[in-house]
C-alpha cells in the first residue's frame, strides 16, 4: 500500500460547486453514442435507422476486432445515424421508449464470480459490451485487442474542478463494486490497484477485497489516474496497463450480478451559470436539454460535457459524452480586460494561481470562457513544472514533440503521459499554450510509429 502526498498542482476555485445531495433529472427523450469519441476505433454498424434496440444491444463494432462491441445506451428506436466528413459515423441517436428494457445475459452470485475462469470473464465482457469501459495506457484508448495488462488501476477520487464526489456516488454500491473487482482480477496476472482520498469515508472502497489499496492527498491532478500510476508503478516502454473510473467498476459488477447493463451515472451539473449546482442521477449519452432544463442562470453561456480543463463544448441539442460525469456551464465572454494583469485588484475580485493579490474568497470565482490573452511566445518560468506532479520535464518534452523527435520523446517519458495530466499546465501557462493538446499530438505520433 502506498500513501501518496502530492505537493504540486492546483485546485481551481470556480463557483458553482455541487451540493452533496443527489437529485433526479427530467427524463430524456433521446440518448446518443458517438463513435468519434473512441480513439482508434473504426466503427462497423450493426443497426440502421428505424431498428429497435434495447439497453445493451450491440450497435457497432471495431472493424479490426468484431469482439469489441459497443452497446446501445437506451431502449427504443434508432432515430438517426449522423454521418460526418469522409462517411465517418459521428453519432447514433436513439429515441427512447416509455418503458425501457435491457438485454439479458448470464448472471452470477457474488461468491461465484471469484471462481470463474479468465475465459468465462472475457466471454461475459464480450457479450455485455464491457470492454469500452476500460482504457489502456499508453495512449489512453480502448484496448482494441485483448492483451492482458501488467496491472489494472482504478481511481476512487476525483479532483478535477466541480467533479463528482465518489464517496457520495458509491454509497450502497459495495456488493456491485466488489463484484467488479473480482471480475477485473481475472484479467491481469498483476494487481488491481485502487487509490482513494486519505479522508475517504466510503465503506464501498475501504472494505473492498482483492485489490491493493492506496491513499492519496493533495491538489488536482491527484485524482488523475496517470498521476497515480506514475507514483505507484510507472510504465515502462513495453508495459500495458488498464484503467477505469470507480463508477464503471460498479457498472461491470452490476452486469455480472444481474446480467443487465446499467447505463446510469451520478453526474454533477455545475458552474457559475447553473442555478442549482448538485449531483444528479443521469445516464450515459443523456440529452443536454434534460440535464440543464430550467437550471440556467442566463442565456449567454457555454455548455461543456466534462470539466473545464478537459471537457468538450456541447450544445442544447447535443448529448453528454460516453465517459463524462460532469456537465459544466460557464458564461460566454470574449471581451479583453483593460490593462489585464496590470489593473489593481484583490483576490476577492480577481483570480491568481500564484497568489498575486491580497485577500481570499471562499465561494469561488465566476470564471468565463475568456482566456485573458492570446497565444504568445513560450516563457520558461516554471509555470508548467509547478503544477505537474510527475518526474517529467514538460518544457523539453514539448520541444521534442514540436520537432517530432521520437527518440527524445521516449527518453523524456512520453509513454507515461496523457493530455489530461497536462491540462492544468495549459491553465497555468502565461503564454496560453495548449500543452495538453501538444502532448496528445506526441502520443498520436508515437502510436503511429510503434
Amino acid at each position: 500500500m502506498a500513501d501518496i502526498n502530492i505537493k504540486k498542482g492546483h485546485d481551481i476555485q470556480i463557483s458553482g460547486k455541487p451540493e452533496l445531495l443527489v437529485y433526479p433529472l427530467q427524463k430524456s427523450k433521446t440518448v446518443a453514442i458517438k463513435p468519434s469519441e473512441f480513439r482508434g476505433i473504426k466503427p462497423k454498424l450493426l443497426v440502421k435507422e428505424g431498428d429497435e434496440v434495447k439497453i445493451g444491444t450491440p450497435i457497432f463494432y471495431h472493424k479490426s476486432n468484431p469482439d469489441l462491441k459497443f452497446p446501445s445506451v437506451g431502449c427504443g428506436v434508432v432515430e438517426k445515424i449522423q454521418i460526418g466528413p469522409r462517411r465517418s459515423i459521428e453519432k447514433i441517436i436513439i429515441k427512447l421508449s416509455d418503458k425501457e428494457n435491457c438485454e439479458n445475459f448470464k448472471s452470477y452470485r457474488l461468491h461465484e464470480i471469484n471462481t470463474l475462469s479468465r475465459e468465462d470473464i472475457v466471454e461475459s465482457f464480450i457479450a455485455g459490451c464491457l470492454f469500452p469501459f476500460i482504457r489502456q495506457r499508453p495512449f489512453n484508448k480502448i484496448p482494441t485487442k485483448i492483451e492482458f495488462p501488467r496491472d489494472i488501476f482504478i481511481s476512487g477520487i476525483n479532483t478535477a474542478p466541480l467533479s463528482v464526489d465518489l464517496d457520495l456516488a458509491l454509497q450502497r454500491k459495495q456488493s456491485q463494486f466488489q463484484a467488479g473487482i473480482f471480475a477485473l482480477n481475472k484479467l491481469t496476472d498483476g494487481n488491481v490497484h485502487i487509490t482513494y482520498s486519505e479522508d475517504t469515508v466510503s465503506d464501498t472502497m475501504l472494505e473492498t477485497k482483492g485489490a491493493v489499496h492506496h491513499t492519496i492527498s493533495g491538489p488536482h491532478p491527484a485524482g488523475n489516474i496517470g498521476i497515480q500510476i506514475h507514483h505507484i508503478a510507472p510504465l515502462n516502454l513495453k508495459d500495458i496497463v488498464w484503467t477505469l473510473n470507480a463508477q464503471d467498476v460498479v457498472r461491470i459488477g452490476t452486469f455480472f450480478l444481474t446480467g443487465e447493463l446499467d447505463v446510469s451515472n451520478i453526474t454533477t451539473v455545475v458552474g457559475p451559470s447553473i442555478k442549482k449546482p448538485a449531483h444528479y442521477i443521469s445516464r450515459i449519452g443523456n440529452e443536454m436539454t434534460s440535464i440543464v432544463h430550467d437550471n440556467l442562470q442566463d442565456e449567454n453561456f457555454r455548455l461543456i460535457s466534462g470539466d473545464v480543463l478537459t471537457g468538450n463544448t456541447s450544445s442544447m441539442e447535443g448529448h453528454s459524452n460516453f465517459y463524462d460525469t460532469t456537465i459544466t456551464v460557464i458564461p460566454e465572454n470574449d471581451e479583453r480586460e483593460f490593462l489585464g494583469m496590470l489593473r489593481l485588484g484583490s483576490s476577492t475580485t480577481r483570480y491568481s494561481l500564484t497568489r498575486a493579490f491580497f485577500g481570499s474568497k471562499s465561494n469561488g470565482f465566476d470564471f468565463s470562457t475568456s482566456k485573458n490573452g492570446s497565444e504568445r511566445y513560450v516563457v520558461p518560468i516554471n509555470a508548467w513544472e509547478d503544477v505537474l506532479p510527475m518526474d517529467i520535464m514538460p518544457n523539453p518534452l514539448y520541444r521534442a514533440i514540436l520537432v517530432e523527435d521520437i527518440e527524445e520523446m521516449e527518453q523524456l517519458g512520453i509513454i507515461e503521459c496523457d493530455d489530461e495530466d497536462f491540462a492544468l499546465c495549459s491553465f497555468a501557462c502565461p503564454s496560453k499554450i495548449d500543452v495538453g493538446g501538444t502532448i496528445r499530438q506526441g502520443l498520436d505520433l508515437m502510436e503511429k510509429e510503434s
